[in-house]
């Protein structure tokens, strides 16, 4: 028999409204390359992390905004994962979450994924391939390193 309680305390019922909480205080992190501005929030996922069986996950929110007259494409992503023990993966692929979204002058797109490291801090930094379709030129943007750390874990600044 279902009951309609309400959350326990401190946790919020709408999925959306939680990430947004999540988000407020994370830290923030973002690069500019020509007109296109990408910026980085990581949060721990403590849910999600097994620090007693050496897993350690984090999600982040990334907005890449166009600042630039022209319309450009996402078409693949680079990233450079770090562990604590320098342990350095390379990750590449099409678009981002299943897609290569077209940004129009003055548009932002956002998304959300996540990193799982088998140490509790790291750092990530990448780049974004992109178009420019009218011109068919292609050009990188440089995704900001951003730093991923365990709460419980004592404080390292990368």
């Amino acid at each position: 028999m279902a009951h309609d309680r309400p959350p326990p305390p401190g946790l919020d019922p709408d999925p959306d409204a939680a990430l947004a909480e999540a988000m407020d205080g994370a830290p923030c992190y973002e690069a500019t390359t020509g007109a296109i501005r990408v910026v980085v929030r990581a949060f721990w996922l403590d849910d999600q992390s097994q620090p007693e069986e050496h897993r350690f996950t984090w999600a982040y929110r990334i907005r890449i905004e166009n600042h630039g007259s022209d319309t450009v494409q996402l078409l693949r992503r680079t990233w450079e994962i770090t562990d604590a023990t320098g342990r350095v993966e390379h990750v590449h692929g099409d678009g981002v979450v299943g897609e290569q979204p077209v940004l129009e002058p003055g548009q932002a797109f956002e998304y959300t994924s996540g990193a799982a490291l088998q140490t509790p801090t790291g750092f990530m930094r990448g780049q974004f391939h992109m178009i420019r379709p009218q011109a068919h030129q292609q050009f990188d943007v440089r995704i900001p390193p951003f730093s991923l750390d365990c709460p419980y874990h004592p404080a390292i600044i990368h």
